[in-house]
């Protein structure tokens, strides 16, 4: 094969394997725990509060001081100078004051009142056990009930109205067959595999910052906005996240604490949390209370669509989950009316899990249209194909492209939906479900620069963040793809705040934006190239081959060395930058999934048992097919979870998370889960963006747990609306019913 030509399994789509899967198994992938300053950092423990809502009225911190080995106790009598916590409300809530140690007020159970900095972490930790503090407590607010929330949120997150809606609501639900039901979803936590963790160091000019965050500007504009620093005065790194699942798309109570200590010592301190403290002092999903009520016609068209939905929302935190967003969306009816309001409560950080809005929204809205089809002993998959939007429900704009009924159809076929078979084994029974998702496209704006050396290496730079999701594999495909060059002549630099802006990691909307942008850089670096061989601008065959760089094909191909066409031993270095088309108003960008599930439920002790998940998924161009089946899969287990396992319990009492553990939260594990598979339906949308693409992250997640939950019904007719669907609660509605 010539040099100048890539291999396929380089290039876009293809099935690449991960360019820092070696690092990361050899550990040698460095996160964001792992000391990269001149000295070993001094390791920082948290003193949480222990209760939800307070004064801090007494604290004595005289016997951790006198502790070997320990450096400072900061508490708010002494620490550094911050601003107030939520100022200046005009950045936004990743980029506002973090402030810690700051006042007395205590926000939450686990709220950090002191840390020890110590020379070893059993130093802090035992010096910690001797602070003396008394809290006087405050009445504790918390969301038990619907009607509790009544404050109308600015909007909700990705930018979506609270109330939305057409047609006559109250007509439509009169005037045809009525249903009315109300869904719940529990407090629930990414619980990553690797705990929130930084490592600050400052010299008095610099503030440096090893962080685990997935968002870089904006991480940069909370510390600035925290501790009153200049921006240019803070460099913020993060090469490797390892999972965050939106708790780390901002920076939380480790990185503060951390440069709160780094600030006041002038030497790098350490700051981890441990399993239990990150169910605390790292963000979490708030409970959902929601109300539904549809119609439907006596040909089986819905009618009328009420989607009413409460939840909480953190003291002084501006985020709003948009649990009804699936209601807006996925089928079309004359009336549809939306509405979300939330509670201010006593709570630790409630913000982005992974699909925010859709993971929970689409677990209860796909039940509720579960519950109609059966009821009116129409197949499933019919009535959600009779009922799906040809254009968004409530504008009337149309889908950039739209293959949520090619899902569902074909996710059919291939599932073996018609041929599906039931079976009693014992006490076991079987059963199908299906359910629909559909999640928001995005470009965010983003920049890259891309720089070729005259050896014909060449480096991408972006402060972009790789969270697991193969960024640097898929933003290495964009190159080698572009200029025709073997994938280990390039570099890709991610994860430094130095670097030009992206979009950061989350929402699915990091591969399209950041790629696009390395994509505009690799076309200007072609342009350049063409500029300097003395040729037409906008050459689109710009190939590299080793030192070389090769123009056009056949008989008229030119071929030039790297260092003579630059001229210099200097590399030359361009940038690309992409932002949302103007265009986009024209139009709805939504990628679409089908779930199926078989299960099979014990009628005796309530156990469910997963037997296999499908899906069907439509995300415009794939960029990598083996990165994209894993974040598809990943997500369709965590659906899994959330149908069966996940609760985050809180003690009402004094407002504190009761199991804070692996031991006690309980996860989907190997055991179960069943087979999985999933189908590919891959039509490149480019009004999403110059690549095709569409996100692909949250995608999985949406619609896969209904899909298992209307399983369980279809096996043993048991319809249970208080997720997660427990042995307890299929038990006790069986014997109701014997």
């Amino acid at each position: 094969m010539p040099a100048n030509v890539t291999h396929k399994s380089q290039g876009i789509g293809a099935a690449m394997n991960r360019v820092d899967g070696r690092l990361k198994v050899t550990g040698k992938a460095n996160y964001a725990g792992d000391s990269q300053f001149a000295s070993p950092p001094l390791i920082g423990w948290v003193v949480g509060a222990d209760v939800a809502s307070g004064t801090l009225t007494h604290l004595d911190t005289s016997g951790a001081e006198s502790q070997e080995g320990v450096h400072a106790v900061i508490t708010h009598l002494n620490s550094v100078e911050q601003a107030p916590f939520g100022s200046p409300e005009d950045m936004g809530r990743f980029g506002q004051s973090r402030a810690m140690l700051n006042d007395t007020t205590i926000r939450y159970a686990g709220f950090p009142i002191a840390m020890v900095v110590a020379d070893t972490l059993e130093q802090a930790r035992y010096a910690a056990q001797l602070i003396e503090f008394t809290i006087t407590p405050a009445p504790i607010s918390l969301l038990s009930e619907h009607q509790e929330a009544q404050v109308v949120p600015e909007d909700d997150d990705g930018g979506y109205d609270p109330d939305a809606g057409i047609g006559n609501i109250d007509a439509a639900l009169a005037d045809h067959q009525r249903f009315d039901m109300t869904y719940t979803t529990p407090n629930q936590v990414s619980a990553a595999m690797e705990p929130h963790t930084c490592i600050a160091s400052y010299d008095g000019e610099q503030l440096e910052v090893q962080a685990s965050v997935q968002i870089l500007a904006s991480a940069v504009d909370c510390l600035a906005s925290t501790f009153k620093l200049p921006a240019d005065k803070i460099r913020i790194k993060s090469p490797y996240v390892g999972g965050g699942f939106g708790s780390k798309l901002g920076l939380h109570n480790d990185a503060i604490l951390a440069c709160i200590g780094a600030l006041q010592l002038q030497r790098p301190v350490k700051v981890a949390m441990t399993r239990r403290q990150v169910f605390h002092n790292a963000p979490h999903r708030g409970k959902s209370i929601q109300h539904m009520a549809l119609s439907v016609t006596d040909e089986g068209q819905l009618a009328g669509v009420r989607h009413h939905s409460a939840m909480p929302m953190a003291k002084d935190y501006a985020f709003a989950e948009g649990t009804g967003v699936a209601a807006r969306i996925n089928y079309q009816a004359a009336a549809i009316d939306s509405q979300h309001r939330v509670k201010v409560v006593d709570s630790p950080m409630i913000d982005s899990v992974r699909a925010p809005g859709d993971a929970i929204g689409s677990l209860a809205f796909e039940s509720a249209v579960d519950e109609l089809a059966r009821t009116l002993d129409i197949d499933p998959v019919t009535f959600r194909r009779n009922n799906i939007a040809p254009v968004h429900p409530i504008t009337g704009a149309d889908f950039s492209t739209n293959n949520l009924d090619r899902c569902l159809q074909e996710g059919a076929a291939q599932f073996g939906w018609d041929e599906r078979t039931y079976r009693t084994r014992g006490t076991r029974k079987n059963g199908f479900g299906v359910a629909l998702g559909m999640r928001m496209n995005m470009i965010v704006p983003s920049e890259a620069s891309l720089t070729l050396h005259p050896n014909g290496e060449l480096v991408v730079h972006t402060d972009m963040t790789d969270i697991g999701t193969g960024t640097y594999t898929i933003l290495t495909q964009i190159v080698a793809e572009h200029l025709k060059v073997d994938a280990n002549r390039i570099t890709i630099d991610l994860g430094d705040s130095n670097s030009p802006t992206s979009s950061g990691s989350g929402g699915s909307f990091g591969a399209s934006s950041a790629g696009t942008a390395v994509l505009n850089a690799c076309e200007a670096l072609s342009e350049k190239l063409c500029e300097l061989a003395g040729l037409a601008r906008g050459n689109s065959l710009v190939q590299l081959a080793g030192d070389n760089v090769i123009f056009g094909e056949g008989q008229t191909q030119q071929q030039h060395a790297v260092p003579h066409l630059l001229n210099s031993d200097s590399p030359l270095t361009v940038t690309g930058s992409v932002a949302p088309d103007e265009g986009n108003d024209e139009y709805v960008q939504y990628s679409s999934a089908a779930h199926f599930a078989e299960v099979e439920v014990d009628t005796i002790t309530g156990e469910v048992r997963i037997l296999r998940q499908h899906g069907a998924f439509s995300a415009g161009r794939i960029l990598n097919r083996k990165t994209a089946g894993s974040q598809l899969k990943g997500g369709m287990i965590w659906g899994a979870s959330y149908a069966l396992l996940e609760d985050l319990q809180q003690d009402p009492r004094d407002g504190s998370f009761v199991n804070c553990d692996f031991a006690e939260y309980h996860i989907a594990v190997n055991r179960d889960i069943g087979d999985i598979t999933l189908q590919l339906i891959e039509e490149p949308d480019y009004k999403a963006c110059k690549l095709g693409s569409k996100g692909i992250g949250e995608l999985g997640i949406t619609g896969s747990g209904a899909a298992i939950a209307n399983a369980v019904f279809d096996a043993v007719g048991v319809r249970v609306r208080d997720f997660p669907i427990t042995p307890d609660k299929i038990v006790k509605q069986l014997s109701e019913t014997r």
